[in-house]
């Protein structure tokens, strides 16, 4: 297959400005990368907050998209697998790859090499994770996996300080084993795969908050008991519901704030949390929503917005889940070996995929921003096509 010299990209052309349809530079592979045709994509709500709220972007065009998934088409490994310095691969492993793979994985937006709205993605080989082969789905269901399981491993384990060692040792118990974690939002695509990690690894007393009709799939996850943040009496719930528990120490030590939102989150969480607890939040902190014709405000410092009030002694952290490359360990293993394994065992399963209908690559992605304006996703990703001559 003849590869083209360009290839469409979806990318913003300026501040606060509508995506539009780039024709950009396909890029060959350099040692230890591929290149990989792109089937599928998805949305998330930084691709939102990129588009209408101007959010972190360098310089433009900037183009869009956190996730790919398709088919290696060119793969150069070097012999000695250690072109980047301090890079620790799984020699064995990626030696298994080959072209005509299938292939997924969590990439950096904005970089026009890798960012996951464009035909072709040129990726290196520790940012991929090669389809399981005993799965009973693929890359649609795929593509819905590394963003925000390498979130939900990077927030549990850099901002809240939990063990998931890997392999899991056998018989392996957690040193904070029987301590609570609240997990809001866990009817999001964060919060399920929070719980999956949770689960596995032993923590055994997750307490999450999400709308009703997520609680039964919830709880067969892994969660103890659930909560409808929709009732507005869901705070003293909660507390009720810890009295009754009881236990010594901060009541619910860890926190999982998979939404972010000063009013919906921020506020509820600072009445429960207790000097000692740990509050992880994903960024950025939503202030105003995005909706038609108004812009969304963000909070720059998580640990002082705005309205909420924090016991003394709360540690709250901010997650960037684009860092999740200075743990050298989760950078060499999380998507190339962890990812894999964790799905082709089972452990993790694959959000709800929404297919987002277009005529064009444009009308798609344009259609996928409009359903996350209009928060309409609820326990599901937005997926869509980018290539169609690819299953």
């Amino acid at each position: 297959m003849t590869t083209p010299k360009t290839h469409p990209s979806i990318a913003l052309p300026s501040p606060f400005a509508a995506p539009i349809l780039l024709q950009t530079p396909t890029h060959p592979p350099n040692p230890n990368e591929a290149l990989i045709k792109v089937t599928w994509t998805c949305s998330t709500p930084l691709d939102l907050h990129r588009s209408a709220g101007n959010l972190a972007i360098p310089s433009y065009p900037f183009i869009l998209g956190t996730a790919f998934a398709g088919t290696i088409t060119t793969l150069w490994l070097s012999p000695s697998l250690s072109s980047s310095p301090g890079l620790n691969i799984n020699k064995e492993l990626h030696e298994t790859l080959k072209e005509g793979d299938r292939v997924f994985g969590f990439v950096s937006d904005g970089n026009p090499r890798e960012a996951g709205f464009q035909e072709y993605v040129t990726v290196p080989v520790h940012k991929i994770s090669k389809l399981p082969q005993n799965v009973d789905w693929g890359l649609r269901e795929a593509v819905t996996v590394p963003t925000n399981l390498v979130t939900a491993f990077h927030c549990l384990t850099a901002d809240l300080g939990l063990q998931l060692p890997w392999p899991k040792p056998r018989g392996f118990r957690p040193p904070q084993e029987g301590k609570r974690v609240l997990v809001w939002g866990g009817g999001s695509s964060v919060g399920l795969y929070v719980v999956q990690v949770l689960k596995h690894w032993g923590y055994d007393h997750v307490v999450a908050v999400a709308s009703g009709k997520h609680h039964e799939e919830l709880r067969r996850l892994g969660a103890r008991v659930c909560f409808d943040y929709r009732n507005p009496g869901v705070v003293g719930e909660i507390g009720r519901y810890l009295d009754r528990e009881g236990g010594a120490g901060p009541r619910i030590p860890y926190f999982v704030d998979c939404i972010g939102s000063r009013d919906g989150t921020l506020k509820p969480l600072s009445e429960i949390a207790e000097r000692g607890s740990k509050v992880a939040v994903m960024l950025p902190v939503i202030e105003v929503n995005a909706a038609e014709g108004r812009r969304p405000v963000f909070a720059a410092d998580v640990k002082n917005v705005e309205g909420v009030v924090w016991q003394e002694g709360v540690e709250v952290r901010g997650v960037r889940t684009l860092d999740y490359e200075q743990n050298p360990f989760y950078r060499d293993k999380l998507q190339p070996e962890i990812i894999p394994a964790l799905l082709a065992q089972g452990v993790i399963q694959p959000n709800k995929a929404r297919v987002v209908e277009g005529a064009t690559l444009l009308e798609r992605a344009q259609n996928a921003l409009q359903l996350l304006r209009d928060q309409a996703p609820s326990g599901e990703r937005l997926v869509w096509r980018v290539s169609e001559d690819e299953q």
